[in-house]
């Protein structure tokens, strides 16, 4: 068991300005509240598989071909794309049960990952996912066994395997993003379902992974673990983002001040958390185990947990390797800040000790107006659709209390498909803005 603290695809489309109204139209008319899914009609058929092969593509060039070939579809319009976008998918019948060792590519490498689907598994029906991280001296297909029978057959699986559980470097990050993904393209996943968890090293991946990557998970459940207080801001990631904290009073290996430490500055933080400390011990591990007496509530609070995918407000932490979307928003550019390393903190230079990280905080209000305040951001993209603001109205975004775009945001075909190819197709963003930041 390693010890605690260690040391430490396309691109940016344009601003969706101006253009059709007709695009802003239909937009409004297809994605109504309490309005149904566009099905295909047999017009549609060409247009629809000229859209999956978009999204499937991993060429490049031949993306933006097909991309092109779309927009000048007779049907192209956003009421059509968006329904055939939303239709989703078809998934066959794929293999169910214990399925160890399943490969997946990350960096040109080869991993693998322990997948368990419960027999009934039914691939017109959506099952949430579980992600559960492993120990230094554990494979994810051991911990596959042991995690399949706890959990009890209500979701599907998956524990990938990195070397020695070194889950807070940025190639172990990336594993568990692919995982994700890896499962997704074979099976049905509610994608507001999705559940990370680990223990030990895995409970500080657990930590860190969901930290960075909060918007893509309902809920995080780290055990036995902890993190260096130089990652304490990052916390504020997780304000929307149920969190269940495990540890016991008894670890010897992962002391239990390191998660009373963390939850002490999640309630300074006014962030919301469930923390269990046990007074159990094992035999062989005293305390730094996952006892069979805290299941129960676990697997029953990770069912009643769910995914906002559009929170109407978001606060977002970012060192300069991460500079990368987190929900509807996107720090873009920052003044000079601390930048983590591929072990992540194992440098402790004095930007990271001195916590110095960019910040943006967003909210939107009524009347169609954004709320937008920075901490050494100097340039930001704001992903829309219509579940956040009126297209039909103008929008005005305020960024450290001066006006810095008034105006009306138009939806866009291209805009759609480009970020359901670059992100997933569960969270659709017909309109981007970017803002620079004004000193």
């Amino acid at each position: 068991m390693c010890l605690f603290p260690i040391p430490s695809w396309l691109f940016v489309v344009l601003l969706a300005l101006g253009g059709l109204s007709a695009d802003a139209d239909a937009w409004g008319q297809a994605t109504q509240a309490g309005s149904t899914t566009v099905q295909p009609r047999a017009s549609d058929q060409s247009l629809a598989s000229l859209i999956t092969q978009y999204l499937a593509v991993e060429d490049r060039g031949r993306a933006q071909s097909l991309l092109q070939e779309i927009l000048v579809h007779p049907r192209a319009n956003l009421r059509h794309v968006n329904g055939l976008l939303r239709a989703g998918r078809t998934y066959e019948a794929s293999p169910v049960g214990m399925l160890p060792s399943q490969p997946v590519r990350v960096r040109g490498k080869t991993f693998s990952y322990g997948l368990f689907v419960p027999p009934a598994y039914d691939p017109d029906v959506a099952l949430p996912l579980v992600v559960c991280l492993h120990g230094a001296g554990f494979t994810g297909d051991s911990y596959l066994e042991r995690w399949a029978t706890r959990l009890g057959g209500w979701s599907i699986l998956a524990c990938p395997t990195t070397m020695a559980g070194t889950w807070w470097t940025r190639p172990s990050e990336e594993l568990v993003l692919a995982t994700i993904e890896a499962v997704r393209a074979h099976y049905r996943i509610d994608p507001d379902r999705i559940y990370l968890t680990g223990m030990s090293n895995g409970g500080i991946g657990a930590w860190i992974i969901g930290m960075h990557h909060a918007p893509r998970f309902a809920a995080v459940s780290p055990m036995a673990s902890g993190i260096d207080d130089v990652l304490f801001p990052f916390l504020e990631n997780l304000r929307h983002t149920s969190l269940y904290v495990i540890h016991g009073a008894a670890d010897q290996i992962m002391p239990v001040w390191l998660s009373r430490n963390a939850t002490n500055e999640l309630a300074r933080l006014g962030i919301a958390y469930t923390y269990r400390e046990h007074e159990w011990t094992h035999p062989h591990a005293g305390g730094h185990f996952f006892p069979r007496q805290e299941l129960p509530a676990l697997v029953e609070w990770f069912r009643k947990q769910y995914r906002d995918p559009y929170p109407r407000s978001l606060t977002v932490v970012r060192d300069a390797s991460h500079l990368t979307d987190f929900g509807w928003v996107r720090i873009d550019a920052t003044d000079r800040i601390a930048m983590f390393s591929e072990q992540l903190i194992d440098q402790h230079g004095d930007l990271i000790k001195n916590h110095v990280y960019a910040k943006l905080a967003v909210d939107v209000r009524a009347g169609n107006h954004i709320e937008v305040n920075t901490e050494r951001v100097r340039r930001y993209t704001l992903f829309l659709n219509d579940a956040l603001i009126n297209f039909s109205e103008p929008l005005t975004v305020v960024t450290d209390g001066r006006t810095s775009f008034q105006g009306t945001v138009t939806p866009r075909v291209e805009t759609l498909l480009r970020e359901a190819r670059r992100r997933d197709v569960d969270r659709l963003f017909p309109a981007q803005l970017t803002i620079d930041v004004s000193p």
